[in-house]
């Protein structure tokens, strides 16, 4: 439903040294039309070019720190609202190539009433560099 808005292009940036990045990030938004506590989101998965990048190497952040994947399970305290952007860091030697390349994000989503999770995908070319 809000798929289109989940990854701000606009946002990717390298983390760490600028002559050495270890990594990068970008800002995501919902892809579901109501607020979530961190625990009901299940999974993020991050690609580029169709390349998966390891859910270890994923962090989420919707204002207070970050969080690895797994400690999201049980942050049950917080919560990413609906419309409130996010940071997602990825550790990545290198960053984020130079060149257009496509980044993708998928959130798989647990709501409480539907028996079946929610899946929102999202996908843009970015020019980087």
């Amino acid at each position: 439903m809000f798929d289109k808005y989940i990854i701000d292009p606009a946002s990717v940036a390298n983390t760490g040294p600028a002559d050495a990045p270890t990594g990068f990030s970008f800002t995501s938004k919902l892809g579901y039309y109501r607020g979530l506590g961190l625990s009901m989101v299940e999974d993020l998965k991050v690609s580029i070019d169709g390349q998966a990048l390891p859910r270890e190497a994923i962090t989420f952040n919707e204002g207070p720190g970050p969080l690895t994947l797994d400690q999201m399970e049980t942050a049950l305290e917080r919560r990413w609202a609906f419309g409130a952007p996010a940071t997602i860091s990825v550790a990545l030697p290198g960053g984020f190539p130079r060149g257009e390349h496509t980044l993708a994000l998928q959130q798989r989503l647990r709501i409480s009433y539907m028996p079946f999770p929610s899946v929102n995908h999202d996908e843009k070319r970015i020019r980087f560099g």
